[in-house]
């Protein structure tokens, strides 16, 4: 059917059905430096594959000197390496804009960091041997289904100075243990400081290219446009986000905080795909001062943040924003794009103090 058009109106049916298949992150699991694999974010297009890890193998080919057919094991047995890396989808605030997209209905959930451990990339490319004139690479998993009336393979493609970055890995394992199934068992992509669509999940080909992929999670879908006929630009890096632990305890259905008066730690993790963070501003009612940063896990992760808050009896906003080094910060407002992608607007946090 062709897409939805934005709207004003309460959940529809098809929201929910996404809703319940899918799941964010609670914002109280930001107290972990790594996320939990049973809380980290999940977003599955289609359904998840049912995979014999003993029949299955990962077919290198296309635009290559040797054709390559890897098992499981011959994966893991090849150099290792293990890489906290923030993930975050791309759709993360797509329901906080209004007229709102239909698709699935993130708030600021979206996201968890985790320790992952595979080979890297660029070794397994080195070994194919890319042809000159070869420009992309395009990764395949084995989720399949319609979308947008356009039945596909789920598949995304990478330039050969992104697909050969060091850090960009052929995930096994995720915290430690081997990928669950949800979450691409037996191999995904691992593409370090990218929003989550470019990680594909359930990896069973690896194809080099001569011509820019035009598969429809590449060139149709991930587009920040203004409306259906905007070419757009394509989503790539994860911009600046901060995210707080909410405070106190929560009212059941509103959600709203609820705490006692006094001084209060605020906490919660930064990260930005674009460059390392260089602050964070933790602000009350609008009123914004510098929070303490402490040092990231890695390279490609969140980092924590703290503030002190000396809470008195009432009604308030809390909120907090980032910044990164390449001087990008969270607006105060959310850019609307047809496609509700890349939505960074501070995350506000209504909070009663008794």
């Amino acid at each position: 059917m062709p897409a939805p058009e934005p709207t004003t109106g309460p959940l529809t049916p098809e929201e929910l059905q996404l809703a319940t298949r899918n799941r964010g992150m609670p914002l109280e699991a930001l107290r972990y430096d790594t996320t939990p694999t049973g809380l980290h974010y999940l977003l599955v297009h289609f359904d998840i594959p049912a995979v014999d890890a003993a029949a299955w193998r990962l077919r290198v080919g296309g635009s290559v000197e040797r054709e390559l057919s890897l098992s499981l094991d011959e994966i893991r047995a090849r150099p290792r390496e293990t890489l906290a890396v923030t993930l975050e989808c791309a759709g993360n605030g797509r329901a906080r804009l209004v007229p709102r997209p239909v698709s699935q209905p993130w708030l600021n959930e979206a996201v968890g960091t985790a320790e992952w451990t595979g080979t890297p990339l660029a070794s397994v490319l080195d070994e194919a041997g890319l042809k000159p004139g070869t420009v992309e690479l395009v990764f395949t998993g084995a989720d399949h289904g319609v979308e947008k009336e356009l039945e596909h393979d789920y598949a995304r493609s990478l330039s050969l100075a992104e697909a050969t970055r060091p850090q960009v890995l052929l995930a096994y394992e995720m915290n430690g243990r081997p990928l669950e199934p949800q979450h691409g068992f037996p191999l995904r992509l691992l593409v370090p400081g990218w929003y989550g669509m470019a990680h594909v999940k359930w990896l069973t080909r690896i194809d080099a290219v001569r011509e820019p992929f035009e598969g429809y999670q590449q060139r149709i879908a991930y587009y920040y446009r203004q409306d259906a006929d905007d070419p757009g630009e394509p989503v790539t890096r994860i911009r600046p986000r901060a995210l707080m632990v909410p405070p106190g305890f929560p009212d059941f259905l509103t959600r709203q905080r609820i705490l006692d008066s006094g001084r209060v730690e605020v906490s919660g993790r930064a990260w930005s795909g674009l460059a390392p963070v260089s602050q964070v501003e933790f602000g009350v009612e609008g009123v914004w001062t510098p929070a303490k940063l402490e040092e990231p896990l890695g390279k490609h992760a969140w980092c924590r943040w703290t503030a002190a808050w000396d809470a008195t009896p009432g009604e308030h906003l809390l909120s907090c924003r980032a910044s990164d080094a390449a001087g990008n910060r969270q607006p105060t407002d959310s850019a609307w794009n047809y496609q509700g992608m890349g939505n960074n607007a501070v995350q506000t946090v209504r909070v009663l103090v008794r």
